[in-house]
């Protein structure tokens, strides 16, 4: 038996896809959670295969939950299941150590089957979204990803700068760079675009 937790703020879709992995024979749905957080103080009282995750999500993102489990020792497996078919976001998905990554409007079956696979050691990914992931780079480090959020918001440099520790010299360089590297106007722009590929 596959022991999965799932992990959605949305509680029709938690409820349906709890029922649906509940008609497999070979699935067990243990533990059914709304953020990143719940998950990972569920998932230390252990009994978990696999994960089955949304990406956004208040308080940790199903990105920030996947990068956290893969330092663990023995971590469950992760299936990330969105709404989001943009490469960046898939690309995203694999580098922080997901092993699936599926759209919520594939056919039911193909969620169980993914489960299966990321168990037994493979990895479960729409085959036109791999290919697509691989075409354009992200060309964003980290910490500008976490700039061009923040202003996204709303903050404002020095609020920014409070919000991450670092001077608001600093946050602008980043905000620039950021700016520069996506070709956009302004920050605003930038944001739309990081957004529109699934880099942010």
């Amino acid at each position: 038996m596959i022991r999965v937790m799932l992990v959605e703020d949305q509680g029709l879709v938690l409820g349906a896809l709890a029922a649906l992995l509940e008609i497999e024979d070979d699935l067990s749905v243990v533990a059914c959670v709304a953020d990143g957080r719940a998950a990972l103080e569920r998932l230390a009282e252990g009994g978990v295969d696999v994960v089955v995750t949304d990406i956004e999500m208040p308080g940790m993102t199903g990105l920030d939950l996947a990068a956290a489990l893969r330092r663990e020792e023995k971590p469950p497996r992760v299936v990330i299941l969105t709404t989001f078919g943009r490469s960046g976001y898939l690309r995203r998905a694999l580098d922080a150590g997901a092993a699936g990554y599926l759209l919520k409007d594939a056919p039911a079956d193909r969620l169980a089957e993914a489960i299966r696979r990321v168990h037994a050691g493979l990895r479960a990914v729409d085959p036109e979204l791999a290919a697509a992931a691989w075409d354009e780079a992200d060309p964003l480090t980290d910490r500008e990803r976490q700039v061009l959020r923040l202003a996204a918001e709303g903050l404002s440099t020095a609020k920014i700068g409070a919000e991450i520790h670092l001077s608001e010299g600093t946050v602008r360089n980043y905000l620039s760079e950021a700016i520069n590297k996506l070709g956009a106007e302004n920050r605003v722009e930038a944001a739309r675009i990081a957004r529109q590929k699934g880099w942010l």
